[in-house]
């Protein structure tokens, strides 16, 4: 009994052990690994860069828990010098090909068209045919530039009154033939009462 003990106490350990290796593995890593320059980081490198004449390595040497790179310090002092500021350029970027102005205004009024007229609605799909834009991002220009939902068609029986009359008929038929069945309800009632 005690050597269980002893045995179990000695595996505890060697887990705590390694676990606290891999714990420092993991922090040693992650100081290593070169981060994006978060918001503030960037008015403070901007800010020592103006008014102390602070460069990468005194930087960096500055703010070891950043996990800046000298590199990626040196980008940013030339986009510094270059532009006069560490923000992005207005217009950088990946470009909007869909939903650009002109394509929102022709979703809108094809979507829009449709609000006092009850029957034909048009889905997304017939839309994008209709413009010549991707079905899916006439989907986003509608979620997302218009705010409204996408909903889709779902196809419905409509009765006519002969489907009407038929079905009265034959639910009378049906219970003429089976009235013991239909009207179960009457029989369990009679069978308590007796």
């Amino acid at each position: 009994m005690v050597f269980a003990y002893i045995y179990l106490l000695i595996t505890i350990l060697q887990l705590r052990t390694s676990l606290c290796i891999a714990v420092v593995a993991d922090d040693a890593f992650s100081t290593n690994v070169n981060m994006v320059f978060s918001a503030d980081g960037r008015i403070l490198i901007e800010n020592l860069c103006k008014f102390k004449n602070y460069g990468a390595k005194r930087l960096i040497r500055e703010f070891p828990t950043k996990g800046w790179s000298v590199s990626s310090v040196n980008k940013l002092l030339k986009k510094l010098r270059d532009t006069g500021t560490t923000a992005r350029r207005a217009g950088s970027g990946r470009r909007r090909s869909a939903r650009i102005d002109d394509n929102v205004d022709s979703v809108n009024e094809l979507v829009l068209s449709q609000e006092g007229a009850p029957r034909p609605r048009r889905s997304t799909r017939q839309i994008a045919r209709e413009t010549g834009i991707h079905h899916s991002s006439v989907y986003r220009i509608v979620r997302q530039d218009l705010k409204l939902k996408c909903l889709k068609k779902r196809r419905a029986q409509e009765l006519t009154p002969a489907n009407c009359t038929s079905r009265l008929i034959r639910a009378k038929k049906t219970f003429a033939f089976f009235p013991r069945f239909c009207c179960g309800f009457h029989i369990l009632h009679r069978r308590q009462d007796l």
